[in-house]
Formats: C-alpha cells, sequence, structure tokens
C-alpha cells in the first residue's frame, strides 16, 4: 500500500510536471513570435536577441521557479526548436534548442534549484537558443537570403544582408547574452513573490 501511494505521488509530479512544461513552453512560443514580428523591418533583426529574451523574461523565469527537476528546460529547447523546425525555420534552431537547454538545465541543477545565481544564468544560457535563428544569416549565408527574395523581395534582403556583415556574429551573441541578463532581472522584479515562494535567494 506504502509503495502505491509512493508511485502515485512520483508518478503525479511528473503529470505536473510535464503540464508545467506545455503551459510555459506555449505560453513563451507565443511572446517568442510576438518579438519576432519585428524582424519584418530589417533594422529590427540584429536587436531580435535583445527584445525576445526580455519580453520571454517574465514568463521563463515563472516557470524557472517551478523546475525541479532536471530535463524540464531541456525539453522545453526541444519543443521550441521542433517546432520552428516544422515551421521552416531550419534545424539549427533545433541543435540550438538543444544544446542551450540541456546547458540550463546544468547550471539550474549546479544551484539545486534554489540559487540566484544559477538561476540567472540558466535563462541567459537558455536564452542563447534563439541564435539559431540568426545563425542561418552567418553560416548558410547564400542559401538563407536566396531563399528570402521571393517571399520579402531583393530590396528587403539586401537592406538585411548590409545590417549583418559577418564580424555581427559574435556580437550578437553577446547581445543576446544580455537581453537573457535584463529578462531575468525583470522576471525577479515583477515575479519576487513567487521566487520567495520557491525559496529561491
Amino acid at each position: 500500500m506504502e509503495e502505491q501511494k509512493w508511485n502515485q505521488k512520483v508518478i503525479g509530479c511528473k503529470q505536473k510536471d510535464l503540464i508545467n512544461i506545455g503551459i510555459f513552453t506555449a505560453i513563451y512560443l507565443v511572446i517568442f513570435f510576438a518579438g519576432m514580428m519585428l524582424g519584418y523591418i530589417p533594422i529590427f533583426i540584429p536587436l531580435l536577441g535583445l527584445v525576445c529574451p526580455i519580453l520571454c523574461g517574465i514568463p521563463f523565469m515563472l516557470y524557472l521557479t517551478k523546475v525541479k527537476k532536471f530535463g524540464m528546460v531541456s525539453l522545453t529547447g526541444i519543443i521550441l526548436g521542433l517546432l520552428n523546425l516544422i515551421m521552416g525555420s531550419g534545424v539549427l534552431v533545433l541543435i540550438f534548442g538543444i544544446i542551450f537547454g540541456v546547458l540550463g538545465d546544468v547550471i539550474l541543477r549546479a544551484g539545486k534549484y534554489q540559487s540566484w545565481k544559477c538561476t540567472l544564468l540558466g535563462n541567459v544560457v537558455f536564452s542563447l537558443w534563439i541564435m539559431g535563428y540568426v545563425s542561418r544569416m552567418f553560416l548558410t549565408r547564400d542559401t538563407f537570403f536566396a531563399s528570402l527574395v521571393s517571399s520579402y523581395g531583393q530590396e528587403y534582403v539586401d537592406t538585411l544582408m548590409s545590417y549583418t556583415p559577418g564580424w555581427m556574429y559574435p556580437v550578437l551573441f553577446i547581445v543576446t547574452f544580455i537581453g537573457g541578463i535584463l529578462g531575468a532581472l525583470l522576471g525577479k522584479a515583477v515575479l519576487k513573490k513567487h521566487f520567495e515562494k520557491a525559496g529561491i535567494a
């Protein structure tokens, strides 16, 4: 009887974790795509790595107050990557989602899910999955820009290329890193009571 109760408790916890993963990944995705709408204006493309982590900071930091098991952030990264792959964003988004999702999990576990510094760093590192989008402009440059011409026109493509020279690639990693920091700080400020309840200090 005791073993059955324990099993039910474990199963229930896993179900709760999966529900949290589903809900917060969906919220994150909606807000992320809202931020990505800025990409229709070429000059804002380099700023997406700054804007999206800030916009997504509040829901994702709330999500991290509920993460107590290794693998939850990894699953979020995989789901985001798969959905974007299906929508035609390329395989790099999935690869980045897996890599930075797992790294985020490792950092959170290192802090035993109660360290603010590890929560901050976990959010920042996870935010770098967004670079999977940007990387296509640099790692598969000719193919990527050629694919945009039919949908956006040559003028848009020429303008975007002028705003994203090769030296911008490492700079955008730094910009996204900063966006992750700002998003985490904003999330903590808005969700102070949730962090206190979760014992994250």
